[in-house]
């Protein structure tokens, strides 16, 4: 997987690039394992905006993705790599031996005509899905489970990676991509190998459009506002009013530290992302 450039006949499209999408092995879902996303705009069953920036956007269908991978020692085939629209890494769709087929998270490298498989007795190698307790440590990991038999919650966007530092009694040390080290219990689940689509992140979208075509609208910065509409509005010129950057309800944006501080699940972070 590569990224495209564009002739600069214009300026948008001097510095846009795009995914060469040699990755993806066909341009249709598996219909069956799809479902329609209904669009909010925002709003929630009042339709009042709860959720800024949010609207228009191409017309869009869920994937159905297999997080927690529960047909433990059935091994299953790589039929094709896709695009999904709604999150930035590939999902691969896979066949098992007794014919089911479901949607998985595509790790970098997984082609297709492998096979892949799940549990406590499958073996550490690409695309495997098991045990941290069986997983050796300095592994690349991804699509770690949190609590064991939940799902996959954590590295599961493009080129995300984690690596198994250490295991101790019933927990394992897991290096995330933040930096952050957290103890998980030894008997969640986690994928063997990095997240697919790792030029994600060079990706410019060159131009106002394309945020327009992924469901992003734009958003007017609060110092252009009037006051009544921003804590940072109005004034002659260019006035930040001796405000602290701010929401438009207050909350400070810069420096305030928004997690609670007595957290029930601080105990398990072993070194904080900051440090």
């Amino acid at each position: 997987m590569g990224l495209i450039k564009f002739k600069p006949v214009t300026p948008t499209r001097r510095y846009g690039n795009a995914s060469d999408f040699s990755d993806i092995t066909v341009d249709r879902p598996f219909k069956p394992l799809t479902e329609i996303r209904k669009r909010t705009g925002g709003r929630n069953n009042m339709g009042h905006i709860t959720s800024r920036r949010i609207g228009g956007g191409h017309k869009q269908r869920i994937r159905l993705v297999d997080f927690r991978r529960l047909r433990h020692g059935i091994p299953a085939t790589v039929l094709t790599v896709e695009y999904d629209p709604n999150r930035s890494a590939r999902i691969a769709l896979v066949a098992y031996q007794d014919g089911i087929k479901s949607y998985i998270l595509c790790p970098d490298g997984l082609k297709v005509g492998e096979q892949v498989v799940s549990g406590p007795e499958a073996e550490a190698s690409l695309g495997n899905h098991l045990p941290l307790q069986k997983i050796p440590e300095g592994t690349m990991i991804h699509n770690i489970e949190l609590k064991p038999g939940q799902g996959g919650k954590l590295v599961r966007s493009a080129g995300g990676v984690a690596q198994i530092l250490a295991k101790e009694n019933d927990f394992a040390h897991i290096k995330l991509p933040s930096g952050e080290v957290r103890l998980i219990p030894a008997k969640a689940y986690a994928t063997i190998g990095q997240c697919s689509n790792i030029d994600n992140e060079n990706i410019v979208l060159g131009k106002a459009g394309r945020s327009r075509w992924l469901g992003k609208r734009p958003i007017s910065r609060g110092v252009c506002r009037n006051p009544v509409d921003h804590p940072l509005g109005g004034g002659e010129g260019k006035s930040k009013g001796g405000n602290h950057p701010q929401s438009p309800w207050g909350q400070k944006s810069k420096g305030l530290k928004t997690r609670r501080r007595y957290k029930a699940s601080n105990k398990y972070i072993v070194k904080d992302r900051r440090k």
